[in-house]
């Protein structure tokens, strides 16, 4: 006899597991359903928590080898040891995996490990080498996450040639490190291998690093990664790479050729929806793959909603996460929000970059007036004092209202600082109010107060 839920949820990342939480603790009974081991999904297991413990290590092993006789501090011979590395990066996800059973036990929900299968209305199988198991639910949530777009051409042996989950676990540093696409992945996984040692090179059939981000942080990004090491070939097509005798031969533009250890696929994700049993229920994803859902994240199914990297949006962790409280809490309340235009995308590399709301081209191709105040971290005290003035904060605002439509910074601790900008924006601030507040000093962030003023030209400091 299949077991009863309130509400079934397939998928255990942070848009799973946190609408889970969310919905335990408004009353419901909650089963969440994860073919993995560990609970937390890619990010937590393979995505953003290991690739940040890793250039938080990469990052220090640097600066220990390069960057602190500027300060007075003097190494002898430092030596890697990447299994130590390693070893630290999966205890970090350990750690976390182990915290989200916890929630479960604390919000009492029942955690089934296998396959999920939607099988009709209410209805969910979940397959295990174990066992079979039915259940039946008022409400089901796909919250099923991404994986890693293929290539045409690119042949995948998840070894010298991979995605991101190998490039977090190569065995040894790679002499020369090829990545193709240069966005949030390929830059964060290629600067820590160039910290560690490795020649990256970057391909990008675009003309530009980091699609769809600020144009003119992007390009000032671009110089600064170069400065460091990282090479670039923009404008450049893939058409074909694979293994021969240990080694890689990559295709570009169908007449060159460049050989390297290693190759690192990065040109983006796509939603996991294979074998849920969509068909089922009369769901047909879109042509990139993903679920159509109404603003209530209800699917053409009655009772079957979706969230995260399987409907529309960027696909971000914390843009599943704030899905997963909304639904829930339109689920059992009737009322629930996420607002879209405030989600913050960083880039986790050195310096950071971190963007919320539109860019100066996205302002541009709407018609939109705004004022730029723009403020550069070399002015900035606090950025003297850490030794990283590289970068700049830009405000946009609305020409005639001052609202702040958009802020972008490249600059030391921009994934922190960002965070004031997206609370400014999601309540209707203008430039002026972030530049009436007072900031300590000093600190990062007073270059986000001097940017709020450089909108209407009265920087202090510049």
């Amino acid at each position: 006899m299949a077991e009863s839920y309130d509400l079934v949820v397939i998928g255990a990342g942070p848009g799973g597991y946190v609408a889970s939480i969310r919905a335990a603790q408004l009353g419901l009974r909650v089963a969440c359903i994860e073919r993995e081991s560990s609970l937390g999904g890619t990010c937590l297991r393979v995505g953003c928590i290991p690739s940040k413990a890793l250039l938080e290590s990469s990052e220090r092993y640097e600066e220990t080898r390069n960057g602190l006789k500027q300060h007075g501090v003097l190494t002898g011979d430092v030596t890697l040891d990447l299994a130590a590395m390693l070893r630290r990066k999966d205890s970090v996800v350990l750690a976390l995996t182990k915290g989200v059973e916890g929630l479960f036990k604390k919000n009492r929900i029942t955690r089934i490990t296998g396959q999920a299968r939607i099988t009709g209305p209410k209805r969910v199988v979940v397959s295990s080498p174990k066992e079979t198991v039915e259940l039946e639910a008022k409400s089901i949530l796909i919250a099923t996450g991404s994986q890693s777009a293929p290539l045409p051409g690119v042949e995948v042996d998840y070894d010298r040639i991979g995605t991101s989950t190998e490039a977090l676990n190569y065995p040894e540093v790679p002499g020369h490190l090829v990545v193709i696409g240069a966005g949030y992945i390929g830059l964060e996984l290629g600067s820590v291998w160039r910290r560690l040692g490795s020649r990256v090179t970057v391909l990008e059939y675009l003309d530009r690093i980091l699609p769809g981000m600020d144009a003119e942080l992007a390009a000032e990004a671009r110089k600064v990664f170069e400065k460091q090491g990282i090479e670039f070939r923009l404008k450049t097509k893939v058409t074909g790479a694979k293994v021969l005798n240990g080694r890689c031969t990559v295709r570009l533009n169908d007449d060159d050729v460049m050989d390297c250890d290693r190759v690192l696929l990065a040109v983006g994700r796509r939603p996991n929806t294979e074998g849920l049993g969509l068909e089922s229920l009369g769901i047909q994803p879109d042509e990139r793959g993903k679920i159509p859902v109404d603003e209530r994240f209800q699917t053409t199914a009655s009772g079957v909603y979706a969230i995260g990297d399987v409907i529309t949006g960027p696909m971000l962790a914390h843009k599943a996460e704030e899905e997963g409280v909304a639904f829930a809490e339109m689920l059992v309340t009737g009322h629930g929000h996420v607002d879209y235009g405030v989600i913050p995308g960083i880039v986790y590399t050195h310096p950071e970059i971190a963007t919320v709301g539109r860019s100066e081209e996205e302002l541009q191709a709407a018609g939109v007036a705004y004022s730029k105040g723009v403020f550069p971290f070399m002015a900035n005290g606090r950025a003297r004092a850490l030794g990283s003035t590289e970068g700049r904060v830009k405000i946009l605002a609305d020409a005639a209202t001052d609202r702040v439509l958009g802020v972008h910074i490249l600059g030391p601790h921009a994934g922190d600082l960002i965070a004031e900008a997206a609370a400014a924006m999601t309540f209707g601030a203008s430039s002026e109010d972030i530049a009436r507040c007072c900031h300590a000093h000093p600190t990062l962030s007073e270059a986000l107060k001097e940017a709020a003023l450089a909108v209407d030209g009265r920087a202090i400091h510049f």
